[in-house]
């Protein structure tokens, strides 16, 4: 069951990068953070309610308001990065998010074993060879490498954060704070922002979120699915099983990407992606 649970939750957090991705290129990057997130919060937030979750509420969730506050420009430079690169390189060199709370852990103290210090080793050697040939490339290629690796360090933090936030078994409470923090911080990001971003155009953005309302609304809910099946996942069984399986969803992104947009690959951003996504199962196993 475990097994089953973690890779549907890399199914659906694979479909939904490849769906934000894909509305990043037709509506603001920042548009579809918030309108995704709203269904998100909305999930999680009749979940408390429903179970009572807000027993679990103490002072740590102050670190899932500061998740919250970082999550948007994460997913907006994600998105972005989505909407500009190829998306069979993105997302797989997100993954190395993973390295922030690990950093953390060796700054509290702990020490890296034989495994932590390969997959360090093999997913930063993956960033090169995958962005080797971006760094030279055009501005659009630098641009998004760029924004792919500031939103892995943003994602990295998020999960440090909310790590923190649920320390005393409240998880779903700290993600609800969360989604609601990020709608909250994003909203008022895309109402005062730059016309390209929202703030004076925002008029003319209704009719196009309009249109996509279902398919932003089928993002936001696959991420609390996702979130939901990863978190039973680690309950039921192994939780480094979890996390490994789990740490898949890159390849979903990938295929889609190749099967809707027909990407085309260099073989050393396949090799680099590759190596990105095996760094990260050492890590996630070690």
């Amino acid at each position: 069951m475990t097994v089953l649970l973690a890779l549907s939750a890399s199914l659906l957090w694979g479909l939904a990068d490849f769906g934000g991705g894909a509305l990043a290129r037709r509506l603001p990057a920042l548009a579809v953070v918030v309108a995704s997130q709203v269904a998100a919060a909305a999930v999680l937030l009749a979940a408390v309610i429903a179970t009572g979750g807000w027993a679990a509420a103490s002072p740590v969730l102050w670190y899932a308001v500061a998740a919250g506050v970082i999550g948007p420009f994460a997913m907006l430079a994600f998105y972005r990065a989505l909407a500009l690169g190829p998306m069979g390189v993105v997302s797989p060199l997100t993954t190395v998010s993973v390295v922030v709370p690990v950093g953390v852990g060796l700054a509290l103290g702990d020490r890296p074993g034989p495994g932590q210090v390969a997959g360090i080793a093999v997913a930063v050697a993956g960033v090169v060879l995958a962005a080797g040939p971006e760094r030279g490339g055009p501005a659009a290629a630098r641009s998004a490498l760029l924004l792919t690796l500031g939103a892995a360090v943003g994602f990295g933090t998020v999960m440090a954060l909310i790590a923190h936030a649920s320390t005393g078994g409240g998880l779903l409470l700290a993600l609800c704070v969360q989604r609601v923090c990020n709608v909250a911080v994003g909203g008022a990001a895309l109402l005062t922002g730059p016309r390209g971003a929202g703030g004076s155009g925002t008029g003319r953005l209704l009719p196009g979120l309009r249109a996509r309302l279902p398919a932003l609304t089928a993002i936001g809910l696959a991420d609390v699915a996702a979130n939901a099946l990863f978190a039973m996942a680690s309950h039921r069984g192994s939780a480094t099983v979890a996390a490994v399986l789990s740490s898949l969803y890159p390849v979903v992104t990938a295929l889609m990407a190749r099967g809707v947009f027909k990407e085309r690959l260099r073989p050393v951003q396949v090799l680099g992606a590759g190596l990105a996504v095996a760094g990260t199962l050492l890590l996630a196993a070690a």
